[in-house]
């Protein structure tokens, strides 16, 4: 059963791009997450399944993951930079070299100051990277995210938008912080009983994923119809700027070929899930004066998640190939 649910988890990405084609062909399966009909404890149903998401990654963490990051501190620290540098920087130019409409400029933004994805370590996995460092890397940049995606948000995205930064902060406490802890601290007080949930969490987190970016494409199909061109060609260089930077900046610093894939794969890969949930949120939206343009914001993530899936294990593959040639 564990190998079967492991197998079905390295599949992520078969996973995200189902969903968006099912979604995309069939909104209606995807809107009841959406459309307000569920509330669980009062909450948004998207906020509800990136907490579970996050609650799953900490049920997974173990005292030893924490130590890793005293292993290999100046990897760890390296990556995390350039996480925080590469993305944004990149964000804000895309937006502003595109021209794109305050909504989408926002969210990508938005996406772009994101931490690293759960995801990402599949990847790595896929692609004989370092898997220590890149799980290390995500909770790094995960726990980090907290204070740096609001900061940088707010400073970078102000331009289009005045930014809510102490809002947007207290949705990270609430939506990254306490499920992980939480995960963290049952899966140290009840470790037994974590160790059997655990192994099913990792598919659970996928599911939630996949129906968070489904039901944004499935919301936001007639706009992102409309901005198809400019959007797509904008999230294209965006991230394809994070896994080149990526890679070239981690070279240049003399991290190894393993460290230099996982440093490209986690820079690259962004947690789209965590930027739709924090663009779909009343505070977020009611920052703008246009509701056409509070729509647009969850938009860029959604789309974001296929094109960082995509590339990752296309880039996964090339280099898996190239292993195995040598």
């Amino acid at each position: 059963m564990r190998r079967l649910i492991a197998q079905l988890t390295n599949l992520f990405a078969l996973w995200t791009l189902l969903g968006t084609a099912w979604a995309w062909f069939i909104p209606d399966h995807f809107l009841w997450v959406v459309d307000g009909t569920l509330r669980p404890f009062g909450q948004s149903l998207v906020s509800v399944l990136l907490g579970l998401v996050m609650l799953g990654m900490g049920l997974t963490l173990s005292p030893d993951d924490f130590r890793r990051v005293l292993r290999m501190p100046r990897a760890v620290a390296i990556g995390v930079v350039l996480q925080f540098t590469i993305m944004p920087l990149a964000g804000i130019a895309c937006a502003t070299m595109f021209g794109l409409q305050n909504g989408l400029a926002v969210g990508i933004v938005l996406v772009a100051c994101c931490p690293g994805g759960t995801a990402s370590n599949v990847v790595a996995y896929l692609a004989r990277a370092n898997l220590a460092l890149s799980v290390t890397m995500t909770l790094c940049s995960t726990l980090v995210a907290v204070v740096l995606t609001p900061l940088l948000t707010g400073w970078l995205a102000g331009v289009f938008v005045e930014i809510d930064r102490w809002a947007l902060f207290r949705d990270m406490i609430a939506v990254v912080l306490v499920p992980v802890v939480a995960g963290v601290a049952l899966n140290r007080i009840f470790p037994a009983a974590t160790t059997r949930i655990a192994t099913i969490s990792p598919i659970v987190s996928v599911i939630g994923v996949v129906l968070i970016v489904g039901a944004i494409i499935a919301k936001s199909k007639p706009l992102i119809i409309e901005h198809a061109g400019v959007l797509l060609l904008a999230l294209f260089v965006l991230h394809a700027t994070g896994f080149a930077l990526g890679f070239l900046l981690s070279r240049w610093l003399g991290l190894g070929v393993a460290e230099q894939r996982t440093c490209s794969i986690e820079v690259g890969m962004q947690n789209s899930g965590l930027g739709s949930a924090l663009a779909s949120t009343p505070s977020f939206a009611a920052q703008f004066v246009s509701p056409m343009q509070a729509a647009l914001a969850p938009v860029p993530a959604a789309v974001s998640a296929v094109y960082h899936v995509v590339i990752g294990s296309l880039l996964a593959a090339v280099w898996r190939r190239s292993d195995t040639e040598e």
